[in-house]
């Protein structure tokens, strides 16, 4: 898939329509594989599957391997028996927001009598089903679901407050706790049974269409999370289980004070005397769920940025040099050749770029930040070359309508006369007429050998439609959705003619009406076969 010339859309799956208050695996999610499918596009990149953290992120999971319970639909649940239909608050949802602090509750008293449903009206195949994915996914779902049992018990405190024999992992404290809340258990791994039902038949379903699941792996996990519990001899934490260093980035122009992720870092060195079982592991678990994935904060893995966990801010860290190609070799190995982007921006040095050449990764290219120099920055189209992915923007950026009504006087001029879209004639303004279609049309037409385009730059929206700010907290992160009454008819086949155009997809689209490989050509002269 990603060594072929494609395009695609991203989307997160929580963006989809639907009337229980987040886009989720059922019914608008194939009629999305179906509007890919119809606009020729290859590949849907979602963001993290994994459960949402802090901020309502899917990048701070409690898990690294568990599938967000938002994400499982009802309605398969009402259909096998063990949810009544469900009665939505009498205010309903917001069906262009996701109000995280609504949903999810109401979604999990859903998912409780689903499960509850299930446990007094499942039939002896659904059962023995049931049980039989359990014990292939033991290794991780029996810390998850103990976990999370754990958590609810102690009211939502984070693990390294339990009492002393849990924190620590007394096999009796565990065994006892696992029989106390047994029934918590069972819930918390049916709610991951029925993740791993939808999500592979919707991959199936997507795949029999043509269509592609690009997946979405953070190199880092949360401190609090069951694996930082299960494993917390694979991280940098002291006795007391806090950590002594912390993820980040450097300052730099944007941010003099850099960023201060709070991640626990990893003991590299243990990983490696395990033969990097926990990587594998988890990629093993990511491609169970998606055709490919994007790795997060690629440079990581060349040299990752260390901030003493004391400090307030970046400014006190220090680059530490990360496992290189010795993992993905590990990795390969085992699991075989790996379908990954890599995700190579910001400050990115020479090591950086010769680990990711030397995996034969694919880098990514945004086009938003090509307009701040000259014609010879690496972003613009002309610039790129095989293996290159390029994305008008992503889940951290701007809208490119909102981008170009930001931007600086010299960037507009430059990347209107760039892409010839009228933009820099300054229709309507602020000149954003076409410029949307003007960026897809470039990228689609560079030899990069995938395309992926947010849907907000499908529809050509603005900046209140973004899906994050980084360095923010609440607000709307995370929390955009579309109907299709923002879609119509227009876009998608706008977008299909544009991919077929480019050898992207479907040549047929266009409808040019060619004449056979048998008749004569244009130029009045018989073909020769």
């Amino acid at each position: 898939m990603l060594q072929q010339r494609t395009a695609g859309v991203l989307l997160h799956l929580t963006s989809l329509p639907g009337p229980h208050g987040v886009g989720d695996f059922g019914p608008t999610a194939y009629h999305f594989v179906d509007w890919l499918a119809s606009c020729g596009q290859g590949l849907w990149q979602w963001l993290p599957t994994t459960p949402i953290g802090p901020g309502d992120s899917p990048y701070q999971s409690v898990s690294a391997f568990a599938g967000s319970p938002l994400m499982v639909a009802l309605e398969p649940l009402v259909q096998s028996g063990w949810l009544d239909a469900p009665t939505l608050p009498d205010t309903g949802f917001d069906a262009r927001r996701v109000d995280f602090a609504r949903v999810l509750p109401w979604r999990m008293a859903q998912l409780r009598s689903a499960a509850a449903g299930f446990a007094a009206r499942a039939g002896a195949a659904d059962r023995s089903a049931f049980e039989a994915w359990c014990r292939r996914q033991a290794d991780w779902l029996d810390d998850y679901a103990l976990f999370m049992a754990l958590e609810r018990a102690v009211g939502g405190r984070p693990w390294w407050t339990w009492p002393q024999p849990l924190r620590r992992r007394d096999p009796a404290a565990l065994a006892a706790a696992h029989h106390e809340h047994s029934a918590e258990v069972t819930f918390w791994c049916f709610v991951q049974w029925q993740f791993d039902r939808q999500c592979g038949a919707l991959r199936t379903y997507a795949n029999r269409r043509g269509v592609g699941i690009l997946g979405d792996l953070p190199i880092f996990v949360a401190h609090h999370s069951a694996d930082c519990w299960a494993r917390p001899d694979l991280y940098q934490l002291d006795d007391d289980f806090q950590p002594t260093v912390v993820a980040g980035v450097p300052p730099d122009d944007l941010g003099p004070l850099g960023q201060r992720w709070g991640n626990p870092l990893y003991r590299w060195d243990r990983m490696a005397a395990e033969g990097w079982a926990w990587w594998a592991a988890r990629v093993q678990r990511m491609l169970q769920q998606a055709d490919a994935f994007r790795i997060d904060h690629f440079r990581g893995f060349a040299a990752y940025f260390e901030i003493p966990a004391d400090s307030p801010d970046a400014r006190h860290g220090r680059w530490r040099r990360g496992p290189g190609r010795a993992l993905f070799d590990a990795l390969s190995a085992a699991l075989g050749p790996l379908p990954i982007v890599a995700e190579d921006l910001g400050l990115i040095t020479p090591d950086v770029h010769a680990l990711r050449a030397a995996l034969g990764y694919p880098g990514m290219k945004v086009l938003q930040y090509a307009f701040g120099g000259d014609a010879e920055h690496d972003y613009l189209p002309h610039r790129y070359a095989r293996g290159t992915a390029a994305y008008t923007g992503t889940h951290d950026t701007d809208t490119l309508v909102g981008w170009w009504r930001s931007a600086l006087e010299h960037e507009r001029r430059f990347a209107g006369t760039y892409l010839a879209c009228g933009a820099h004639d300054q229709q309507d303004g602020q000149g954003v007429q076409g410029v949307h279609w003007a960026a897809i049309r470039a990228l689609c037409n560079s030899v990069a050998d995938l395309v992926v385009v947010p849907m907000q730059d499908v529809l050509g929206l603005d900046s209140a439609h973004r899906m994050n700010l980084p360095g923010t907290m609440g607000g709307h992160n995370w929390s955009w959705r579309f109907d299709w009454a923002m879609v119509g008819d227009a876009p998608g086949r706008r977008l299909g003619l544009i991919t077929a155009a480019s050898g992207r997809g479907n040549f047929k689209l266009l409808g040019l009406g060619l004449p056979p490989k048998s008749g004569p050509s244009s130029y009045g002269s018989p073909v020769v076969e």
